[in-house]
C-alpha cells in the first residue's frame, strides 16, 4: 500500500493527476465490471515540480486539436509529427524547420509531459476588479466588524486594482465613487427583479457595455468621467471616496417590524451587481470578483429563501426531502440565472456568509460553483476565520499566504480512440461544444469535453469521468496495435501576473486484459477512488430524487469486493482484499458517517458549504474531510506519530493533533495539562517539556497559514 501510494503521489507531483484506475481494460464489458468509474482527478494550476514555462505558442493537431507532446511520433527528416490521439500526420510550422534529433523543442522532452506556454496578449493588461456587495440588515456590531475588515482589505489591495461598492438592505444602493463632491448612490427597489439592460440603462452604462462587448479581453477604455469609471475605479483614484463610503455605511433605514425578519434583498442585489460588472468591465479581460458579505437570509425580491414572518421557519433538509420548501426551487432557478450571467462575462462570485442563521447558501451553491468562487461560512463578522480568510484573499504576491488565484480558464480534454468523455465534477461550468469525444452517458457537467473555470486556484481540482467504448474482443487501438492510451488536458487561463498561459498535460497509461485482475488491482488508487466516489455520491444526492446514498455506496462496495476480493465460497473467514484495496472500505465507511451523507443535525447551508469544498479540493485535502488524521506527541517519540482515530489514543502523557480539514484540534492529556497549568514549561530545567508543547502549536500555526479557507482552531 505504501509503495503504491508513494508512486501515485510521485505521479501527482509531476503531472498534477490522480487516476482512480491507472490501467484500463480494453472493452466496454470489462470496464463495466470494474464497478468504480474511470475518473481522473486533475489540478490544472498546481505548482508541479520542474514545470517548464516557454515563451511561444503550442502546436495543435490540424485534425483533433490535440497539442504536440512527448508521445507524438516525430519524423525529423520529413519534418512531420503524428498525433497520438487521431494519428494524423502534421507538418511542423516554418520556425520549427531546424528541428533534429539533437535539437528538439521543450514540449518533446520526455520529462515535459506537463508544460506551460506563456502566450502573447494583445493590448494593455486589464487590472483585477473587485466589487464589494455589503449587507446592511445586520446588527450594529456586526456591521462595524464587517466595515473594519473591508477597510483592512483596502490597505492590501494594489492601487491599480479596480474597486466598486454596492450595499443592500430593503433596497439596493450602487455607490458612485467617481463623484467626489458628496456621497452619491443609485437606488434600485429590492422587491423587483431587473434585467442587465435595465440596470445598465438606469446607471447610464449602455454605451460602455456595448463597447466592452465589442472588445472582449481588451482593457477598459477611459470614458472621461462618464460610464463605467464612475462606479468601478482604480483604487488610487477613489481610495478616499471609497473609504468614506464604507465608513458611512449605516444599518438599513427600514427597521424590521417586530415578529418579522429584516427585509433583505440579497438576490436583487446580486442581480444588479452582476449587471454593473458586465457594463463596466470587458468580458474575460481581467480577474473580476463579486464579493458578497451577507449576514442573514434573503426575504425580499428575487432569490427569496424564506418569508419575513418569524413564524415561518427557514427550510430544513426534511422540508427539502418532502418538497415542502415553497421558495427553494424558485430561488435556485433565480441564482442559476445570475450564475449564467457571471459565467458569460468570466466573473466569479465569492460568498462570505457570517450569521448564526442560514443565509440561503444552498440555493446559491450553483452560482458559486459555476463561477469557481470561494465561500466562507462563520457565525459572525468578528470571527477570526472570516477576518483571516479575507486577509488571505488580498495577500500580495511574494508574501506568505498568497492564494495565487488565476481567472478565465478554459479546460479542454483530448483522448485516444475508444475513449469518451462522460463529463466532469468540480467548480466550473460546461461549455456547449460538439465533439466526437463526448459520450452518450452524462456524469456531472456532461455533453461536452470543454469547461470554463472563471476563478482558478492552485488547489482547484476537476474530476473528469471517462468511458471505454470498444467492443469486447476488439484489438487495441493504434497504428501498430499498441497497448498504450493517451489523455491530454489543455487549460488556457489568465495568470495572476496578467499574462495569458496555456498549460498542457499529456499522460499515458496501459490497456490490459479485463480478465487480468492482478494488473487492474495494481493500478487502483484507493485514495483517488474514495474522493471520486464522494464527489459522485454528493452530486447524485443533489440531482437525483429519492437517491439513497448509503445503499448505493454499500452496493458499489459489495460489487467491488466480489469482483476483486480473494475468498472461498460460503467461507466468510477466508475473505481478504489486496493491499491496494485494503483501505478503500474504511474510507467509504467514514464517508458514510460524515456530514456529506448524514445530514441530520446540519442545515442545508452547512451541507452545501462542506460539499462545495469537497468538490474543489485536491485528493490529499479531500481525504482529510473523509478521514481526519490524528498524530500523537510524547516524550517517547522523536516526533509526531500517527495513531488510530479512536478513544484508545487518548493517554495522560500525550498531546494529540487532529486535522479534520474544517477544524484543527490540539488536545493535551491530563498529565500534560496539569504540568502546563503548573508552568513547568517556563522553568529552565524543563526545556524538553516546553519543546513538546510548542511542536503541535507550530504545526497548527503552519497549517492555518497554508490552508484556505482558514480552518477553525481549538486548543484543549
Amino acid at each position: 500500500m505504501a509503495d503504491a501510494g508513494a508512486e501515485f503521489n510521485m505521479l501527482e507531483e509531476v503531472d498534477a493527476v490522480r487516476m482512480v484506475w491507472n490501467v484500463w481494460p480494453y472493452s466496454r464489458l470489462e470496464a463495466a465490471k470494474c464497478v468504480i468509474p474511470f475518473g481522473v482527478m486533475y489540478t490544472p494550476a498546481k505548482q508541479t515540480s520542474n514545470l517548464q514555462v516557454v515563451e511561444y505558442d503550442p502546436i495543435p493537431c490540424k485534425s483533433c486539436g490535440g497539442i504536440l507532446n512527448p508521445y507524438a511520433a516525430v519524423d525529423f527528416h520529413a519534418k512531420l509529427w503524428t498525433c497520438p490521439f487521431c494519428y494524423t500526420r502534421n507538418h511542423f510550422p516554418p520556425h520549427y524547420q531546424g528541428i533534429s534529433e539533437a535539437a528538439v523543442p521543450a514540449e518533446l522532452f520526455p520529462q515535459c509531459s506537463t508544460i506551460e506556454y506563456s502566450l502573447p496578449r494583445p493590448g494593455a493588461l486589464s487590472p483585477p476588479a473587485y466589487l464589494f456587495l455589503v449587507d446592511t440588515c445586520v446588527a450594529e456590531d456586526e456591521l462595524a466588524a464587517c466595515k473594519t475588515a473591508l477597510q483592512q482589505a483596502l490597505t492590501m489591495i494594489p492601487d491599480y486594482a479596480q474597486i466598486g461598492l454596492v450595499s443592500f438592505g430593503t433596497h439596493v444602493h450602487v455607490h458612485e465613487l467617481g463623484f467626489q463632491e458628496c456621497p452619491k448612490a443609485y437606488v434600485f427597489r429590492g422587491s423587483k427583479e431587473y434585467t442587465p439592460a435595465a440596470v445598465q440603462e438606469q446607471l447610464g452604462l449602455m454605451g460602455v457595455a456595448a463597447a466592452n462587448r465589442g472588445r472582449p479581453g481588451g482593457p477598459m477604455s477611459p470614458t472621461g468621467g462618464s460610464g463605467g469609471n464612475r462606479f468601478i475605479l482604480p483604487l488610487s483614484d477613489c481610495e478616499f471616496t471609497l473609504s468614506a463610503a464604507i465608513e458611512d455605511l449605516q444599518r438599513d433605514a427600514f427597521p424590521a417590524v417586530p415578529e418579522q425578519r429584516p427585509a433583505r434583498c440579497t438576490g436583487t442585489a446580486m442581480q444588479v451587481a452582476a449587471a454593473l460588472m458586465s457594463g463596466c468591465l470587458p468580458a474575460g479581460g481581467a480577474a473580476a470578483r463579486l464579493l458578497l458579505f451577507v449576514g442573514g437570509p434573503c426575504t425580499e425580491g428575487g432569490g427569496r429563501v424564506v418569508d419575513k414572518e418569524l413564524m415561518e421557519p427557514i427550510r430544513s433538509h426534511k422540508d427539502l426531502a418532502k418538497d415542502a420548501a415553497p421558495h427553494y426551487r424558485r430561488a435556485h432557478k433565480f441564482y442559476d440565472g445570475v450564475a449564467a450571467q457571471l459565467v458569460a462575462q468570466g466573473h466569479s462570485l465569492d460568498v462570505y456568509a457570517c450569521a448564526l442563521d442560514q443565509v440561503g447558501l444552498a440555493e446559491m451553491k450553483t452560482a458559486v460553483e459555476a463561477t469557481g468562487g470561494i465561500t466562507i461560512q462563520t457565525d459572525t463578522f468578528a470571527n477570526p476565520v472570516f477576518k483571516d480568510s479575507l486577509k488571505r484573499m488580498f495577500t500580495p504576491p511574494g508574501e506568505e499566504g498568497h492564494l495565487g488565484l488565476h481567472s478565465n480558464a478554459i479546460m479542454e480534454v483530448h483522448a485516444s480512440k475508444d475513449i469518451r468523455v462522460c463529463g466532469a465534477m468540480g467548480a466550473a461550468s460546461g461549455v456547449e461544444r460538439k465533439s466526437p469525444l463526448v459520450s452518450d452517458v452524462h456524469v456531472g457537467m456532461g455533453g461536452t469535453n470543454t469547461w470554463k473555470i472563471c476563478s482558478l486556484a492552485p488547489s482547484t481540482t476537476m474530476a473528469v469521468v471517462f468511458d471505454v467504448v470498444a467492443q469486447h474482443g476488439a484489438q487495441s487501438s493504434g497504428p501498430d496495435g499498441g497497448q498504450q492510451f493517451f489523455l491530454q488536458f489543455v487549460t488556457r487561463y489568465l495568470h495572476d501576473s496578467g499574462t495569458q498561459r496555456c498549460r498542457v498535460t499529456t499522460i499515458t497509461r496501459r490497456w490490459v486484459d479485463g480478465a487480468n485482475l492482478a494488473e487492474l488491482i495494481q493500478g487502483f488508487d484507493q485514495e483517488a477512488a474514495a474522493v471520486f466516489m464522494a464527489r459522485l455520491a454528493s452530486q447524485k444526492m443533489e440531482t437525483e430524487e429519492d437517491f439513497d446514498a448509503t445503499r448505493w455506496l454499500d452496493r458499489s462496495l459489495i460489487r467491488l469486493a466480489s469482483r476483486f476480493g480473494d475468498y472461498r465460497k460460503d467461507d466468510p473467514d477466508s475473505f481478504q482484499l489486496r493491499p491496494q484495496l485494503a483501505y478503500f472500505p474504511q474510507f467509504l465507511f467514514n464517508f458514510r458517517r460524515s456530514q456529506f451523507i448524514q445530514v441530520f443535525g446540519n442545515s442545508p447551508d452547512e451541507t452545501a458549504y462542506s460539499r462545495m469544498l469537497l468538490n474543489r479540493e485536491t485528493v490529499p485535502e479531500a481525504m482529510l474531510m473523509l478521514q481526519p488524521t490524528l498524530y500523537a506527541y510524547s516524550f517517547n517519540s522523536q516526533g509526531p506519530e500517527p495513531v488510530l482515530l479512536d478513544v484508545s489514543s487518548i493517554t495522560p502523557d500525550r498531546i494529540l493533533f487532529l486535522d479534520a480539514y474544517f477544524y484543527v484540534v490540539v488536545f493535551h492529556g491530563t498529565t500534560v495539562a496539569q504540568w502546563r497549568k503548573a508552568g513547568y514549561q517556563d522553568q529552565p530545567e524543563h526545556t524538553a517539556f516546553k519543546a513538546l508543547l510548542e511542536a503541535p502549536q507550530a504545526e497548527a500555526a503552519a497549517l492555518l497559514k497554508k490552508r484556505f479557507p482558514v480552518p477553525r482552531f481549538y486548543r484543549l
